[in-house]
């Protein structure tokens, strides 16, 4: 792939930009060397937004991932996008479609996930889980900077997740009962 790397409101840095080369050069096993891909880094207030687009004959690969941490939003926007391939391949190998054209042949004819089926868990963590609202669980989620907050629920004493969705409103999950 051939990467074209522009900066908004950010100075782009030689570690940035070797952080974008090596985190997207893992989907190099999926294009041939000619494929473009433009990536956009930009900073608006505390946002870090990075967008990777990938124009192809007849369809686009595009992800953008925000964050409080550029290089956090690196690693989102390489797995949203090689998530965003697997589901393109299986309709490229159904269709037998045009667009082929622009993917390696053996990533088409064959699937180098499937010979890793190993799961890999490469973090974990461990919080004290005081019971509170499910109103107060957002909040601390706000606070945090993250998509998603696990607590336990000090109405039913239950262990719930609450997460963002869409035009600033949040989702709750609870266990079914049983």
């Amino acid at each position: 792939m051939k990467l074209q790397i522009t900066g908004r409101n950010i100075e782009l840095t030689e570690g940035l930009k070797a952080a974008v080369e090596d985190r997207l050069s893992r989907l190099d096993k999926y294009f041939k060397e000619d494929t473009p891909a433009r990536v956009t880094m930009s900073v608006e207030k505390e946002r870090q937004k990075i967008e990777v687009t990938i124009p192809m004959k007849g369809h686009t690969i595009r992800s953008e991932q925000v964050s409080n941490d550029m290089y956090v939003s690196i690693d989102l926007v390489e797995e949203t996008i090689e998530r965003q391939l697997r589901k393109y391949r299986s309709k490229l190998v159904e269709k037998q479609q045009d667009a082929r054209a622009a993917f390696k042949a053996d990533y088409i004819e064959h699937d180098p996930d499937l010979d890793d089926q190993e799961i890999h868990i490469i973090r974990e963590k461990k919080f004290d889980m005081k019971p509170m609202y499910a109103e107060d669980a957002c909040v601390q989620m706000e606070l945090l900077g993250h998509d998603f907050f696990v607590f336990r629920n000090a109405e039913t004493d239950e262990v719930n997740v609450v997460y963002k969705r869409r035009g600033n409103t949040y989702g709750l999950i609870e266990p079914e009962e049983e």
